[in-house]
């Protein structure tokens, strides 16, 4: 049995809280960050937080792009069912790479503080986006970056290049593309931010909802584990996240069409950029808001309805 605020230990070293993660070496870094802060938050030894690792569909698929395979759900799907069942207790994930929507039961319960969200230039041929030869080849599988890669070169040629961080630098230094991009964040929990060759500003690239934050998921009626990663809970990250991922729900996430946004939480102050893109880079639409941090989720849902009220019907890409 465990408890609220700090735990006390029993004599028995088997684990009494279960983590589930994905098994990359990104993954479980971000969980391991999880574990120790609870630790250290509740008083645990480390041994007490097991890390259970479990395969997905996003795992195991790597011939085609996600988009045709079900979208980000394919990261979480294994990982919220073995939640549900009870396997685990909490779920860490990515916050980029969940759904609009959470499954029926489950319910976001705390954020550790933001890694850095922009996203990172990687070559071997070029110092920057912009310095690339006419026509050069950059492979990336994500939509948004594809489109805001040929919104700034339209010129260049996309192919997918799928795999973890690692695999993706391997593919590069290899030649199968001449350049990728790659989230700051993940380098920078695996230690290989010395692989970007250029770092993408928020304000040219923007990046993908979520992006940097590890969110920590739940049942929703769990109170002790929820009031357990409460205790971890960063307040602006959360505040941001939820600005982020409500603009994305009212776009309906699910559908293929290249998204982005980012908040900011200024002391009392939310403000947020929003963008959807043609898939070929060849429109783009934006938008700003800005107000008070206890509005943050209607202040991301209004930003998506503008846009999608602005954009014509053949716009979004369902299929």
């Amino acid at each position: 049995m465990y408890y609220i605020g700090r735990m006390t230990q029993s004599p028995a070293k088997s684990a009494i809280l279960r983590i589930g993660s994905r098994g990359s070496p990104l993954a479980l870094a971000q969980a391991r960050e999880t574990r120790n802060r609870l630790a250290a938050a509740c008083g645990l030894a480390l041994e007490r937080i097991e890390i259970k690792t479990i395969r997905t569909t996003g795992d195991m698929i790597q011939d085609r792009p996600l988009t045709e395979a079900g979208g980000k759900g394919v990261f979480t799907k294994e990982i919220e069912e073995a939640l549900l069942s009870g396997a685990i207790d909490l779920a860490v994930h990515s916050s980029k790479d969940l759904p609009a929507a959470l499954p029926a039961g489950l319910v976001l319960s705390g954020f550790l503080p933001r890694e850095d969200a922009r996203d990172a230039f990687i070559s071997r041929n070029a110092k920057s986006l912009h310095d690339l030869r006419r026509g050069a080849v950059i492979g990336t599988a994500s939509p948004r970056r594809q489109a805001l890669v040929k919104r700034l070169r339209p010129d260049v040629a996309i192919v997918p290049l799928r795999g973890n961080v690692e695999t993706r630098l391997r593919k590069i230094e290899a030649g199968e593309a001449e350049a990728t991009l790659l989230a700051v964040a993940g380098l920078k929990r695996l230690g290989l931010l010395a692989a970007a060759t250029a770092i993408l500003e928020i304000e040219e690239f923007l990046p993908a909802v979520g992006q940097g934050a590890i969110g920590i998921e739940t049942r929703a009626d769990d109170a002790t584990t929820r009031a357990l990663v409460a205790s971890i809970d960063d307040p602006a990250t959360a505040t941001a996240v939820t600005a982020e991922r409500a603009f994305l729900a009212e776009l309906d996430g699910s559908c293929r069409t290249p998204i982005a946004g980012h908040a900011r939480v200024d002391n009392a102050v939310v403000r947020f950029r929003g963008m959807i893109v043609k898939p070929d880079g060849s429109e783009a639409l934006e938008v700003l808001r800005e107000g008070r941090r206890e509005q943050e989720a209607a202040l991301g849902a209004d930003a998506g309805a503008e846009l999608k009220s602005r954009a014509s019907a053949d716009f979004f890409v369902r299929n």
